[in-house]
């Protein structure tokens, strides 16, 4: 190994360590005085050294005075101004990140916590999650070791973030099996439609659902989401309704009379795939949704009896339990939605399978 030498591209406070570090390693029967003059005739030519120099700190304030030292704090000062945190969804790599930015931060001397707030806030993706967490978590902050930990906190999170168009699956709580669909299998009674019911303990590619709503991320105040089948073609979760010679009504469920979920796409008023959802353990919750929440899911039926719209239409839950219906035959765990009491068997866990990746131009928008 080289002895290392100084050329106005390395902190001097990092470039003395590392000379005295290597000195002390290399012989142990030089003095410390030896050691400075070898360190002295390791400065670049370009860096005029004035004489009288005789400790390691006269060095040091000498390479912090020359202009190299300012061009160089300067230039890694606009190199953390240009900085951008990508996030490993988008194939970033959170702790190459971390060490540059604390890198950078110490070639600048910018020691300051509120800096080094700005510069990694300036960092992050142009996202409003990445803004609200940032000052809600950064607020009281008052060391970088600190701001890092938060930092991560954030990036942890984010990771689990359900997004617009990712991919995620539902497990019914009590019975552990996956909300799913089949492809052109169907109901024998009430609509006919795709049939929809929960079956696999794992995650399979018939219990696969993408999630969509009309922003990046969904928030449980008010955020209205569809479910499409993702094995199936443009077919979505929902219900329908038809007219039975006497009056409409929404399509029964196979065992137990409830009202029949379905997956299918019609478009027009009859068919209703629009989901709202709710925390199923915290009222009011602000948060956003992501990964392993446990939520409640629910419709409304905007159909009267007399085939009349009514925006303040009956609102039921989505619900699976241990009755089955049969098909043929083979027979399945029976889903519904229904406007009792909620209970364990109205708990669904959402999982997120693969999330979906916004690019720049849509996050500007």
């Amino acid at each position: 190994m080289d002895l290392p030498k100084y050329n106005g591209n390395i902190h001097p406070d990092e470039w003395i360590n590392d000379i005295q570090k290597y000195l002390k390693l290399r012989n142990n029967n030089y003095t410390s005085n030896d050691h400075l003059e070898i360190a002295k005739t390791l400065v670049d030519t370009n860096i005029s050294l004035p004489t009288g120099i005789d400790s390691f700190e006269k060095l040091r304030n000498t390479l912090k005075e020359d202009i190299s030292f300012t061009i160089f704090k300067n230039t890694n000062e606009r190199k953390l101004q240009s900085l951008n945190y990508i996030p490993e969804s988008r194939g970033g790599d959170t702790s190459k990140f971390i060490s540059n930015f604390l890198k950078l931060c110490y070639n600048a001397e910018i020691n300051d916590i509120e800096e080094q707030k700005n510069y990694l806030f300036k960092s992050l993706p142009m996202s409003c999650y990445f803004s609200r967490e940032f000052y809600k978590k950064m607020e009281n902050m008052n060391s970088i070791n600190e701001l890092i930990k938060k930092f991560e906190d954030i990036v942890v999170e984010e990771s689990r973030l359900i997004k617009n168009e990712s991919i995620v699956a539902l497990k019914h709580v009590t019975t552990g099996k996956y909300l799913s669909s089949v492809e052109n299998v169907r109901y024998t009674s009430g609509t006919g439609f795709q049939l929809v019911f929960a079956e696999s303990p794992v995650p399979d590619p018939n219990s696969l659902w993408k999630i969509k709503f009309d922003k990046e991320l969904a928030t449980y105040t008010n955020t209205s989401i569809k479910l499409q089948h993702v094995k199936s073609s443009n077919k979505f979760l929902g219900i329908f309704y038809g007219y039975d010679g006497i009056k409409y009504d929404y399509y029964k469920s196979p065992s137990t009379n409830h009202t029949e979920v379905s997956c299918n796409f019609i478009n027009n008023g009859s068919w209703n795939d629009s989901w709202k959802f709710n925390h199923s353990k915290l009222e009011n919750n602000q948060r956003y949704l992501k990964s392993n929440d446990i939520i409640n899911l629910s419709i409304k039926k905007t159909i009267d009896y007399r085939g009349n719209f009514n925006q303040n239409g009956q609102v039921e839950f989505l619900r699976s339990h241990d009755i089955q219906f049969a098909v043929d035959n083979d027979t399945f765990q029976e889903v519904i939605c229904h406007n009792e009491r909620l209970g364990g068997n109205d708990e669904w866990c959402i999982e997120l399978i693969k999330q979906h990746i916004w690019s720049i131009d849509a996050l500007q928008q």
